[in-house]
């Protein structure tokens, strides 16, 4: 990772980057330790960065493993936090346990989030961390969010939000301080694959997972399968259509290997929260 700590800014537009690096640097430092909720995404690591920039070894990042966190996502993260060099926990998370989750409601992630910042704010207790912060940015609030309703009930720290800092200038932090994420596609946990109402089962969020590999495995750098019970339905970008048309007999074979009876590509292409989306919205 560089270090932006006397930065020689290129231009204009760096300037501003800087200066967001400042505030937010500046506002982790009035806290006496700070645990980054850390999937390994853009934001998050982004943010872990800017708390180890401000609190050295007063900062560390946790990533919660458990059943719909992708085993490549846990490792990427590991990569990630190592690059960066801040301290990084792994705890055992059940969100399947937690109330409120499984039967997947259009608020599941807010039940998903509560359970996991009680037990963040735990860890930091434990662990001499006077709070959790987490990486949600300006970007995201617009739309379907339950998860940051929980940040704010659980008192988490979300400085990006805070500051009005979008996704945009989150990326561009991120490639100013040399991480090699900074262009990551945007992820999301594995229970978002399934529609609102549909349970959320053990099974079904490994049956994901195996499809989404195989994809990734063709070089396909961003995907969802949306589980619809025995069909599943394909969402890459339209970039990618010919790779999966041209695998699309072993595609076949080994998505029926995993239980699918129907395999559909949606020729509307890649759409973040696909299911947040009203069938009568324009």
């Amino acid at each position: 990772m560089n270090d932006p700590s006397h930065p020689e800014p290129d231009n204009r537009a760096d300037t501003g980057i800087y200066e967001r690096i400042e505030q937010v640097t500046a506002y982790l430092r009035r806290f006496d330790g700070v645990l980054v909720a850390f999937s390994g995404g853009v934001d998050s690591s982004t943010l872990a960065a800017l708390a180890y920039m401000a609190l050295g070894d007063r900062s560390a990042a946790v990533t919660a493993q458990s059943q719909t966190l992708p085993k490549r996502e846990l490792e990427s993260a590991g990569k990630t936090a190592k690059s960066i060099g801040i301290k990084h926990f792994v705890i055992h998370y059940n969100e399947l346990d937690e109330p409120g989750f499984a039967s997947n409601p259009v608020d599941r992630c807010f039940h998903c989030k509560t359970g996991l910042f009680r037990a963040l704010k735990v860890l930091a207790n434990e662990s001499g961390f006077e709070a959790v912060a987490d990486g949600t940015n300006a970007s995201e609030l617009t739309g379907h969010r339950p998860g940051h309703k929980a940040a704010l009930e659980q008192n988490i720290l979300t400085p990006f939000a805070d500051m009005g800092i979008t996704k945009d200038e989150i990326r561009q932090i991120a490639r100013l301080l040399g991480l090699d994420i900074w262009d990551k596609p945007q992820q999301a946990c594995l229970s978002s694959r399934f529609p609102y109402g549909h349970s959320i089962t053990i099974d079904g969020l490994e049956q994901v997972e195996q499809a989404e590999d195989m994809l990734f495995a063709l070089g396909i750098e961003q995907c969802r399968v949306r589980h619809h019970d025995d069909t599943a339905r394909i969402e890459v970008p339209e970039r990618f259509f010919e790779i999966v048309l041209k695998n699309k007999e072993t595609l076949i074979t080994l998505f029926k290997s995993l239980g699918y009876t129907y395999i559909t590509l949606d020729i509307e292409g890649f759409r973040s929260g696909s299911f947040d989306i009203s069938p009568n919205q324009d």
